[in-house]
């Protein structure tokens, strides 16, 4: 089953994703909340049911920010040796906001790659 490229014309999956648009026609929004999947596309409708993007953002995300945010933190550390206190006032907050932007942003294009690819839970044939 193939769709019409004239009607469905080829969507950028990662601008899409970025966006939060809908992955087949690049107009519908795709989170029906922060990061809540809509039900499909009021533009198109393209059902949104095959979304699953499991746990795959947060480890992203996680990795991610965590490297850069305990990277910073090192960095402020042996330059300026601050106390305790100021390192929980800076990082604790710049950690949650960096990783809320980011969860979204890597979901919406971790979904629009799946629908791009046609990605699937695995399957095995039954025999007949």
């Amino acid at each position: 089953m193939s769709e019409d490229k004239a009607i469905w014309p080829p969507i950028d999956p990662i601008q899409a994703g970025l966006k939060g648009r809908c992955p087949r026609c690049g107009e519908g929004r795709l989170f029906s909340g922060f990061l809540t999947v809509g039900k499909c596309c009021y533009n198109c409708g393209l059902d949104y049911s095959y979304a699953d993007a499991g746990d795959g953002p947060a480890v992203f995300v996680i990795l991610i920010i965590g490297f850069i945010v305990v990277g910073l933190a090192l960095w402020l550390e042996v330059t300026f040796a601050p106390p305790l206190w100021l390192h929980f006032l800076l990082w604790i907050p710049l950690a949650m906001v960096l990783c809320l932007a980011a969860l979204r942003l890597i979901k919406g294009v971790l979904l629009t790659l799946q629908y791009r690819n046609k990605a699937a839970e695995g399957r095995l044939d039954q025999p007949r």
